[in-house]
């Protein structure tokens, strides 16, 4: 924690004095200028006194703020190949979201396990266990994908045995995706109806060579991917529920 703490503190460090000029209405625009020095920085070379006595109440507040306790994981909740505990948690808590978020159903979940970048410890859960699992400012997202579409995602899922939320499948002996249910409905590729899929904007965007959602148009929630896992985890503590999640059987081979 010291270190995600540290980097925190240095990017808002760096950020303010960045966004200071570009507030002023003033036409002076400062220039930035860096000198070379022959002389090599090490993690032995000692802190500058001037440096320290800014970036010192930044770091107390980040570190204050990343270490607040927000719920408790009798387990770790790991992410692993094929069904992922992580990605079925993930992805069912940002189905729900995005439910509330647009005021209706949402029929899928999808999270990668390359989309999450740490596993959830056993014990106590704090606001920086949530930064380290998705550091980035990943939006969630609805798509809304024609059965096509849809079937190759199912494909995607099982060359890998990838579960999702609100769905369960087989996969054959040759890794296709078989006996696909999307709720309790048998799905069929060629039904004209569009199915909701609540993901990242980043996966949205065809990252995790997920190239097949690249064209449809996202709608927006408003609400970021970690504030999502935030928000639920506190959910849980607040209802006296730990934070678990297993492998149910969603994918059958």
């Amino acid at each position: 924690m010291t270190s995600l703490s540290a980097r925190l503190s240095l990017s808002l460090l760096l950020l303010t004095t960045a966004l200071a000029p570009a507030c002023q209405r003033g036409t002076y625009q400062p220039t930035a200028q860096l000198s070379t020095t022959a002389q090599t920085v090490t993690a032995a070379q000692p802190a500058d006194p001037r440096a320290e006595a800014v970036i010192v109440p930044y770091r107390q507040r980040v570190q204050q703020q990343m270490g607040e306790v927000i719920g408790t994981a009798p387990e770790p909740i790991r992410k692993n190949p094929g069904e992922s505990p992580l990605a079925n948690f993930a992805a069912d808590l940002m189905r729900e979201r995005a439910a509330t978020a647009l005021g209706q159903p949402i029929d899928l979940g999808v999270m990668t396990n390359g989309g999450l970048r740490a596993e959830l410890p056993a014990g106590p859960l704090t606001v920086g266990s949530v930064f380290e699992l998705m550091p980035f400012e990943n939006e969630l997202v609805v798509l809304e994908a024609p059965g096509p579409v849809v079937q190759q995602l199912f494909e995607y899922c099982a060359r890998i045995k990838m579960a999702l939320s609100g769905a369960t499948y087989a996969v054959t002996a040759e890794g296709k995706p078989t006996d696909i249910r999307i709720g309790k409905e048998l799905f069929d590729p060629n039904k004209e109806r569009l199915y909701t899929i609540a993901i990242s904007d980043y996966l949205a965007g065809g990252g995790d060579k997920l190239d097949f959602f690249r064209p449809l148009a996202p709608r927006k929630t408003g609400v970021l991917v970690r504030s999502a896992i935030n928000d639920h985890i506190r959910a849980l503590t607040k209802a006296g529920k730990p934070v678990e999640a297993k492998v149910e059987g969603r994918v059958k081979f």
